[in-house]
């Protein structure tokens, strides 16, 4: 490993890994090589070159959101289902952290140790989703198939994707409705698969539960950053970005304490609710 390859590029090397165990891999020897100082820090507005898409396994096929399988938990199907569909999340998940990284890692109004501490902390939660990617699947070959095995949808992708020209946009998006939803609706999965006795399920989601509010949190952190640089006030210049980029408004109900723990308070995202 040389210094002269920025860290840019390595995180287009997760993005460009199309098999799943594959990409997990990458994802974990790129944060190990960071931590190791291997690669180097970007200048300051430095290019890149993301992909456009991410590579992606011949399986799952991907289809309209509508057309993704739903089944009552009660059945093994229905459970395999629910897990498959999270696995695809924390699949897509770990491509959000390393685009985040190679897309904004240079972003010019960061300093020297900002654009250090942006990388590593995008750096954490890819390899945190690699680790989770990597425990779901575990639980689908308990549950006696693995992740592909059923149809999946790119709708998390697409919503990211309308942000790539906007690092404030990104992390107004990305982490905090995207990734925020998620703290809203794990708790009720929890509690319905320790209804049915999946026991196994649960400890995975509360794994994940548990960590994704630091991951939340990094974007709620950086999105002050970026409003500071901008001159906006963080909570209106959300809510005007979710507004413009966001199809459909955020769904009731929230999950305010959680939320509050990742620093969104209920005042910058409230103003935002639909009913579901």
């Amino acid at each position: 490993m040389t210094r002269s390859l920025s860290i840019l590029d390595a995180a287009c090397l997760v993005l460009t890994a199309g098999e799943p165990q594959d990409k997990a891999e990458r994802a974990f020897a790129v944060a190990k090589a960071w931590r190791a100082g291997d690669y180097r820090l970007p200048d300051r507005g430095e290019a890149s070159h993301p992909p456009a898409t991410p590579a992606r396994p011949a399986q799952p096929e991907l289809v309209v959101p509508g057309l993704v399988p739903r089944r009552r938990l009660t059945s093994a199907k229905g459970r395999f289902a629910l897990m498959h569909a999270v696995a695809h999340i924390e699949f897509n998940a770990i491509d959000l952290a390393f685009d985040m990284v190679a897309r904004f890692g240079a972003d010019p109004r960061l300093s020297e140790d900002e654009r250090r501490d942006f990388i590593s902390d995008w750096i954490t939660v890819g390899e945190d989703e690699a680790r989770h990617f990597q425990m779901i699947r575990k639980r689908l070959t308990e549950l006696g198939g693995d992740y592909g095995d059923l149809p999946a949808h790119n709708g998390l992708w697409d919503a990211a994707m309308d942000t790539s020209d906007d690092l404030a946009a990104r992390l107004a998006i990305a982490p905090m409705v995207l990734e925020a939803r998620g703290l809203d609706v794990t708790p009720g999965m929890i509690e319905k698969l320790k209804s049915v006795e999946d026991f196994e399920s649960v400890a995975v989601l509360e794994v994940i539960y548990e960590e994704e509010v630091a991951h939340v949190g990094a974007g709620a952190r950086w999105f002050k950053v970026l409003s500071a640089y901008e001159g906006q006030d963080p909570e209106p210049y959300f809510q005007t970005i979710v507004r413009e980029r966001f199809k459909g408004g955020l769904k009731l109900p929230f999950n305010i304490q959680a939320r509050l723990k990742a620093g969104m308070k209920p005042s910058l995202y409230q103003p935002l609710a639909v009913k579901s």
